[in-house]
């Protein structure tokens, strides 16, 4: 087995080269695992994903490294002892550079500041994730984030080396693994210098932008997630966009948004008081519509906008209307206000037949915790509460339910 010669670690940069297929061979799920003799594809790992390109034109669908060969899987196979011309998604690849790049001068910084290791990074498609071993606030993340982009700014060389042995017995370096053998060296002197497999920029000015998005609280540490370079101009782009569409709607400008959702949030939130109150208004008033019963009392579908024809219209015990309940609230209250007006169960259903109904059932006269599992029985729901009120959900129709309550009279 030859072990394919692994042309991004000569050149990071290269993303066209010439190669020699030395197997092609057929796989199950219909792709094609290929082997050259050198490559500049990189398979995946350090948290980075393989690269993808295409290889004598075929597509490269992904990478692996097994015993010193890099495999590439392909969408069509190609002649053995071919020579082909290979190419890499070269934007794809010099964003994760950036991206790995940067995640390496924020790493070494968190690491030279306050002693936390990075123990555990993923690269995804929006953003990185990186946790820290030790906890960090938002404020010293910004921090961070600007020593990191004056970083970027002085245009540090990135260098890239495997140690003898003997050096790496005695070089201080970071690593998530223990390492003895062929161990690469990513340095950014005076940053940082550890352990990685991944290709990585030159120059720290090739990062462009390091950008913190987030920063929380992760199994005893820290998890921030970063952009870099073109992702995160793109980030940023994206948030304009989507601040100055909410600047339109408010009719504000994009400095003011904030205080504009916040006015649109009191507003809100007097609103929904008034509205509250006005529904508790609503519902007292339709109580008072019901005449005392020995029986059951069943509401269905009820709300603000069908007081009019409930008031008008309630003479029996079971009545119907096609506006919903949505108020959780209002329908205990009815509920409550109901139970003195009967002697059975005073149930209160808000919904429709085709989704289901969601009830609130009270009574002074029966134990409707043991009553419970009839009830579910009956109109093929759960639910359940106290001896004095119960509540849950069923699928009956509207139907089903009054001819029960009818029936339990």
């Amino acid at each position: 087995m030859m072990r394919t010669e692994k042309l991004y670690y000569a050149d990071s940069h290269l993303a066209e080269f010439r190669a020699k297929v030395l197997r092609c061979e057929a796989l199950k799920d219909g792709r094609y695992v290929v082997v050259l003799d050198q490559t500049a594809f990189f398979p995946e790992g350090g948290g980075q994903a393989a690269d993808t390109g295409t290889i004598g034109g075929a597509k490269v669908l992904d990478g692996k490294e097994k015993n010193g060969e890099i495999l590439h899987f392909l969408s069509s196979p190609l002649e053995q002892n071919a020579v082909v011309d290979c190419r890499l998604d070269w934007e794809k690849r010099i964003r994760r550079m950036q991206n790995h790049s940067g995640e390496h001068v924020l790493s070494g910084l968190v690491h030279g500041t306050y002693g936390y290791d990075n123990v555990g990074f993923h690269m995804g498609e929006e953003c990185m994730t990186i946790d820290f071993s030790g906890e960090l606030t938002w404020e010293q993340m910004l921090e961070l984030e600007k020593r990191a982009n004056e970083t970027v700014r002085a245009n540090i060389p990135v260098r890239t080396y495997f140690p003898s042995a003997e050096e790496l017995a005695v070089l201080d370096y970071r690593s998530k693994l223990e390492l003895t053998e062929d161990v690469r060296i990513v340095e950014i002197e005076g940053i940082d210098r550890g352990a990685c497999c991944a290709p990585h920029v030159s120059e720290t000015g090739e990062i462009g932008i390091i950008k913190v998005l987030s920063c929380e609280r992760h199994r005893g540490g820290t998890r921030v997630e970063v952009v870099c370079g073109m992702d995160a101009l793109d980030n940023f782009n994206a948030r304009q966009q989507s601040v100055t569409e909410i600047s339109n709607l408010l009719s504000a400008k994009r400095g003011e948004v904030s205080r504009a959702v916040e006015h649109l949030l009191a507003e809100r939130d007097e609103l929904k008081y008034t509205l509250t109150a006005a529904e508790r208004m609503i519902t007292r008033l339709l109580a008072d519509t019901v005449h005392e019963t020995e029986g059951n009392l069943l509401f269905i579908n009820y709300s603000a906008i069908a007081l009019k024809a409930a008031a008008a219209s309630f003479a029996a015990d079971v009545t119907d209307h096609q506006e919903i309940m949505k108020n959780d609230v209002a329908q205990r209250e009815l509920v409550n206000l109901l139970v003195p007006k009967c002697n059975g169960m005073a149930a209160v259903f808000a919904g429709d037949d085709a989704s289901g109904y969601r009830y609130i059932i009270g009574s002074r006269t029966c134990d409707l915790r043991t009553k419970a599992r009839e009830i579910s029985t009956a109109l093929s729901g759960r639910g359940g509460g106290k001896p004095e009120m119960i509540m849950g959900s069923c699928s009956a129709k509207a139907d089903r339910i009054r001819e029960f309550f009818s029936s339990s009279n």
